[in-house]
C-alpha cells in the first residue's frame, strides 16, 4: 500500500467510522472503474468492517483490496458471479442470519447494474435482510457527465447488446425510433461489429469512452455513420473497454402537418386557442403557427 493510500484510510476511519453499518446487512460497494484514488472514503471503511466480502471474482477483488492495504484471507472472499449467482445468494444468507456484515462488489463500477449482483440484492431482500448501497464510480454516468448531451428526455440504458448478429442489429433498428440517449457498453474485440450497425444511424451523434479514468482514457463524440473509420485510424482505438453514448434525437415533425390542422381547427375555434392545440399535436413552434393562422385569417377577410 502506498502512502496516500495510508492517509486516506486513516482519513476513511475518521470520516465514517462514527457512522452506523448494522450487522446481518449486505452492502453494494461500488469500486473503481480504473483510477484506484476515485474509491469513496464510506468504501475503504466498510470494507474493513464487513465480515466478507462477496465478489465477482475473488483474485481480481483481492489484488483491489491489497492496493488500499485491507489483505484478508481467501476464507473471508466469497465468488458471486454471473454463473454461481443464485447458489452463492445462499451461502450469503446464512452469513446474514449469523449477524454478519457482507459486502458485495464487482470488478469495477457499481454492482448489479451490468455486472453480477441483481439477483443477489433480490434474493437477500426477498428474505427479509437489509441492503445498503454504497454509491460510486459508475461507467454509465461517467461516460453522460461528459458526453455533452444537452437533450432533457432522459437516457435508456441498453448495456451489452446481443453477441449474435441478427439480434443486435435489430436492437440498432429500434433506436431508429428512440429519440432518447441511449448508453451501450461494449468489449473491445466487439466493437467494430457494433460500429458497422450504428452507422445506419447515420449523422447521429454518438459519445465513445474508451478506458474511463484509466492512463489512456480517450472521449471522442462524432457521427455514427463516421465510428468505423474512427476505430480503423489508429490501433488504440480498438483497444479498452468502451462506453457509448448515442446522443438524443430531435423529435422530427411531419412538414407541414401543423398547417394542416390549423386549417382544421380554426373554423372551429378562437385563434389563439386553434394556435396551442395545433402546436401540441404536430410538434411545430407556436410562434410559426402564430404568423400562419394570421395570414389563413387574413385570406378569409380578404
Amino acid at each position: 500500500m502506498s502512502a496516500s493510500f495510508a492517509k486516506a484510510l486513516e482519513a476513511a476511519h475518521e470520516a465514517a467510522g462514527s457512522q452506523n453499518h448494522p450487522v446481518g446487512t449486505l452492502y453494494v460497494v461500488a469500486t473503481p472503474i480504473g483510477n484506484l484514488a476515485d474509491i469513496s472514503l464510506r468504501a475503504l471503511h466498510l470494507l474493513t468492517l464487513v465480515d466478507v466480502v462477496a465478489c465477482e471474482d475473488t483474485r481480481h477483488t483481492q489484488q483491489l483490496l491489497r492496493a488500499y492495504g485491507l489483505d484478508r484471507p481467501g476464507s473471508q472472499l466469497l465468488a458471486v458471479h454471473q454463473h454461481n449467482e443464485a447458489e452463492a445468494a445462499q451461502h450469503v444468507l446464512v452469513r446474514l442470519a449469523q449477524g454478519e456484515r457482507v459486502a458485495y462488489v464487482s470488478d469495477a463500477g457499481t454492482p448489479a447494474i451490468s455486472d453480477p449482483g441483481a439477483r443477489l440484492v433480490a434474493v437477500v431482500r426477498q428474505a427479509g435482510f437489509r441492503v445498503l448501497p454504497l454509491p460510486g464510480p459508475s461507467s454509465v454516468t461517467t461516460a453522460l457527465s461528459a458526453s455533452g448531451m444537452t437533450g432533457d428526455q432522459g437516457f435508456v440504458f441498453a448495456g451489452f447488446l446481443s453477441s449474435k448478429t441478427a439480434e443486435r442489429q435489430h436492437a440498432v433498428q429500434g433506436f431508429l425510433q428512440e429519440t432518447r440517449a441511449v448508453v451501450l457498453l461494449e468489449a473491445p474485440h466487439r466493437m467494430e461489429a457494433l460500429a458497422q450497425d450504428l452507422a445506419v444511424l447515420g449523422s447521429r451523434l454518438v459519445t465513445v469512452g474508451r478506458e474511463l479514468t484509466k492512463q489512456f482514457e480517450q472521449i471522442e463524440t462524432l457521427t455514427a455513420q463516421d465510428l468505423s473509420a474512427w476505430l480503423a485510424q489508429k490501433p488504440a482505438h480498438q483497444r479498452g473497454e468502451f462506453v457509448l453514448v448515442l446522443h438524443d434525437a430531435p423529435i422530427v415533425a411531419s412538414v407541414g402537418n401543423g398547417l394542416r390542422v390549423l386549417q382544421l381547427l380554426l373554423p372551429e375555434l378562437p385563434l389563439k386557442t386553434a394556435v396551442k392545440l395545433a402546436a401540441e399535436i404536430s410538434g411545430e413552434p407556436k410562434n410559426q403557427l402564430y404568423e400562419q393562422a394570421l395570414s389563413l385569417k387574413n385570406k378569409e377577410a380578404s
